[in-house]
């Protein structure tokens, strides 16, 4: 266990000063708060995250350890992790090491004992800013020296995050049950809960990297196309808008979730922008439109798609009707968009929620459903 003082420095100068913990080191990002109070692992282990610096506000974090079948992708994806009380020891059947331990080994600069709400509370007021972590002979800098270092580190807005969390070869995973057909999967930063939702819907699914064009979709010959959760910003991701408008006028069911979702906004014509909060967490409130219940969801996005929230448009870019089929209760947010003429539709949250909550996964069910009635009309994919 790392032993020492540690800062977190905040970019408006609030410096906050607690123990060492996880690796030392010096570490930078975009400073977030999480709400859950379970699933942390999966919550280290998003690639969404990347970029970030995760404040936990539930009070004691690492009770159950960290275990081998729950990771949702290949790493720890944050820049930094901030708790209040570490725990001492983990006390879990399927621990088979602490979280100290892991965040040493994986390299992640921590920071324990200072008080979580209270930075929350400040990020609430002023928006999610950049900060960091020093400690090690990186606490000994000068406060001007650290908060220099804060300041003068790129911006969220404007970065292109995909391709440093995406796979770099394509992985096939066999689906469960009748299969249904290939399954096109372009990799934004996506979870391994979500792979196995698609598998389990009879998708034989094919994970590309995000660089992917559309001769590389083309040549699995897919039932669908599906857009993953991933971390930047969506206005950084030309190419993979531009492969999404070609996959769309080719007539390929879509399905996106999270930074999916921003980028089938931006297909149509919508523009996105920057939330000054941004939703993290597993206790989201949000409405779908048709038929009025109300889904507990989680989420992890900073950026959201600028859509009328009331009625049927145009899409911009050619697309026939579109409308907002989801809405944040907390903040009136567009949560969920759905196109009218073409198979494609997309929500801002996560519905495999593999920590919970579990109010969504009946969009996997849609998806599956409106590729199987595709299948039905045209015979064919496309």
């Amino acid at each position: 266990m790392s032993q020492g003082r540690a800062v977190l420095v905040l970019e408006d100068g609030h410096r906050y000063e607690g123990k060492a913990w996880g690796a030392s080191g010096e570490t930078l990002g975009e400073v977030v708060f999480q709400t859950g109070m379970t699933g942390y692992q999966e919550t280290l282990t998003d690639p969404s995250y990347a970029g970030q610096i995760v404040v936990m506000t539930a009070p004691h974090i690492g009770n159950t350890g960290i275990n081998d079948e729950d990771p949702e992708s290949r790493q720890i994806w944050v820049e930094g992790f901030v708790v209040r009380d570490p725990a001492r020891r983990p006390s879990n059947f399927r621990s088979v090491r602490s979280l100290d331990e892991e965040l040493e080994t994986q390299q992640i600069v921590g920071i324990s004992g200072v008080d979580t709400r209270a930075i929350t509370l400040v990020l609430r007021e002023a928006g999610v800013m950049r900060g960091g972590i020093f400690s090690g002979e990186h606490y000994g800098l000068s406060p001007e020296e650290q908060l220099s270092r804060v300041v003068n580190q790129e911006p969220m807005a404007g970065r292109n995050l995909s391709t440093l969390v995406s796979v770099s070869e394509v992985r096939v995973v066999e689906p469960i049950g009748a299969p249904l057909g290939n399954l096109a999967v372009i990799d934004l930063g996506i979870k391994e809960s979500t792979v196995h939702h698609l598998a389990a819907r009879g998708f034989r699914v094919h994970v590309l990297p995000a660089d992917s064009t559309i001769s590389d979709v083309q040549a699995i010959n897919p039932v669908a196309l599906f857009y993953s959760n991933g971390p930047g910003d969506p206005a950084a991701s030309d190419a993979q808008v531009g492969l999404l408008q070609s996959a769309l006028r080719e007539g390929l069911p879509f399905f996106g979730i999270c930074f999916g979702n921003q980028l089938l906004g931006r297909a149509l014509g919508f523009p996105t922008y920057k939330l000054k909060y941004g939703h993290r967490g597993i206790n989201q409130p949000v409405v779908d439109k048709s038929t009025g219940h109300i889904e507990i969801t989680a989420q992890n996005h900073g950026f959201a798609v600028d859509a009328p929230r009331e009625g049927v448009v145009d899409s911009p870019e050619g697309f026939g009707r579109v409308e907002v089929s989801h809405i944040s209760l907390n903040d009136q947010v567009v949560e969920g968009i759905r196109a009218l003429d073409i198979p494609a539709f997309s929500v801002q949250y996560h519905p495999e929620a593999a920590a919970g909550p579990h109010d969504s996964t009946y969009l996997f069910d849609r998806f599956k459903d409106m590729v199987e009635a595709h299948i039905t009309t045209t015979g064919s994919a496309a």
